[in-house]
This record gives structure tokens, sequence and C-alpha cells, in this order.
């Protein structure tokens, strides 16, 4: 089976391994290459090394918020460069939602996260990249 994901690389972001764990399973199929960080500091750190295609990202991490981290890796950027965002969080504002759109998000959505749905919008993403 062919991906759209196949050898792309994408950076799992968040500080609880049960969740790092299920979308690293959910992802295993595609064929992207998965690497983790559990704080935003070390994002940060491995965005700047090495920009991955596509991270997902969770709002609340310790170190370096969510927000810090797209302000930190997005920050005069066109909007759809590398490396793509999704955010997830537990937190239901609406304003967080705003706020992460104007930082330039790409998806956002609220835990629990199908994950069915988060590997569609990945491949939806990375395969308009690809055709853009």
């Amino acid at each position: 089976m062919s991906s759209v994901l196949e050898g792309k690389r994408i950076l799992l972001v968040d500080d609880d391994p049960d969740i790092i764990q299920s979308i690293e399973a959910a992802f295993e199929p595609s064929g992207a290459i998965i690497e983790t960080a559990t704080n935003g500091n070390k994002a940060v750190e491995m965005c700047e090394a090495n920009t991955p295609d596509l991270m997902i990202l969770d709002m609340m991490l310790p170190g370096r918020s969510g927000f810090l981290v797209l302000e930190k890796v997005k920050a005069r950027k066109p909007r759809n460069a590398k490396p793509l965002v999704i955010m997830i969080t537990g937190n239901p504002g609406g304003r967080h939602k705003m706020y992460a759109e104007s930082l330039g998000v790409s998806a956002y959505f609220n835990k629990p996260v199908k994950m069915d749905k988060l590997v569609a919008t990945a491949e939806q993403l990375l395969s308009a990249e690809a055709s853009a």
C-alpha cells in the first residue's frame, strides 16, 4: 500500500506516553518516520536541527507550551512552510483555537482525538503540500 505519508518525517510532541504510543501505532502502517519529544524545548530543538514535514503538537507541555513552540518554529515563515502543524489539546476553549490558527497551525483537535481522523488529516495536509 502506497501512502502519502511514506518517508515523511512526523514529530509527535506530547508529555503523555500513552498518547504518543497511540499516535505512533496509528501512523505505523503509513510508512512515516516518527520522532517524538515529550516537552516543548526538545520539540523546538528537534525542529531547528532537522525540520519535520509535520508536527503533531500538544498545547500543554512542560518546558515550553505548544503555543510557544509554534511561535518559535513558525516565526517568519510563510503559512504553509514546514513543519505543518496539527495541534491537539484537552482544552475546549475557542479562543485557544483562534490563537493557534493565528500562529500558523494547519489543523486543531480537541482530545480525545480519533486516530483515523488524525491520520486522514495528516495525509490531507501532506498531499495538498505535495501538489502545491
